[in-house]
C-alpha cells in the first residue's frame, strides 16, 4: 500500500445524499508546501465526483485515465474503476504512480488504489490520506449519533475533526455534493 501523507479526503452517503470533501494542504516531507490545493474533481456534469491523495502529478494522470474510462463505459463508475485498476497494475509506467482515488456518484462509492484494489465501503463512508482514519471515525460516529445532519454537514465536521488532530490536514476545506 502506498504511504499517503499530506491530505484527507472523505465521502459520505447519508439519507440519499452523497458529499465529498478534502482539506487544502499539500505537504513535502514535514513542510507545508501549499495551503489551498483543490483535491476534488467533477466529471459528467457533477454526477461523478473524485478526490485524490498522494502525488499530485500522479493523481492527475490517474484522473485523466479515469475520465477516459468513464467516457468509454458510458459513465459506469464501477466498470471504469476496474478497468483503470487493471491498467494501473499492468502498465509499467502507471504501476509507479503513487496516489489513491475516491470516486462517487449517487449510487456507488469506490476507493481505487495502485495495489489493484477497487473497494466499496461497508458503511457508506470512505476516506483516504493521512487524516483518513480520524475523519472516517468521526463520520461513523456522526452517522450513528447525529443522523439529522446532512451528508455535507457530516463531511465538514469529519474533516474539521481530522484537521484538529492530523498535522498533515488543514482547515481549508472544499466540499461538494453529487449533482442529481
Amino acid at each position: 500500500m502506498v504511504e499517503i501523507k499530506s491530505t484527507t479526503v472523505i465521502a459520505i452517503k447519508h439519507n440519499g445524499e452523497v458529499a465529498i470533501g478534502a482539506d487544502g494542504q499539500a505537504t513535502m516531507g514535514n513542510t507545508v508546501a501549499k495551503r489551498n490545493v483543490n483535491k476534488l474533481r467533477k466529471f459528467l456534469d457533477g454526477k461523478v465526483l473524485t478526490g485524490f491523495a498522494g502525488s499530485t502529478a500522479d493523481a492527475f494522470t490517474l484522473l485523466d485515465r479515469f475520465d477516459e474510462k468513464l467516457q468509454r463505459y458510458a459513465g459506469n463508475i464501477k466498470r471504469s474503476a476496474i478497468e483503470l485498476s487493471k491498467d494501473w497494475r499492468m502498465d509499467k509506467y502507471l504501476r509507479r504512480l503513487e496516489a489513491m482515488l475516491v470516486v462517487v456518484n449517487k449510487e456507488e462509492m469506490l476507493l481505487i488504489a495502485g495495489t489493484g484494489d477497487v473497494l466499496e465501503p461497508d458503511h457508506h463512508v470512505i476516506a483516504i490520506g493521512s487524516g483518513s482514519m480520524y475523519a472516517e471515525s468521526a463520520a461513523l460516529a456522526l452517522k450513528k449519533h447525529a443522523p439529522h445532519l446532512t451528508a455535507e454537514e457530516m463531511v465538514k465536521e469529519s474533516l474539521t475533526i481530522a484537521a484538529d488532530i492530523c498535522i498533515y490536514t488543514n482547515h481549508n476545506l472544499q466540499i461538494d455534493k453529487v449533482a442529481s
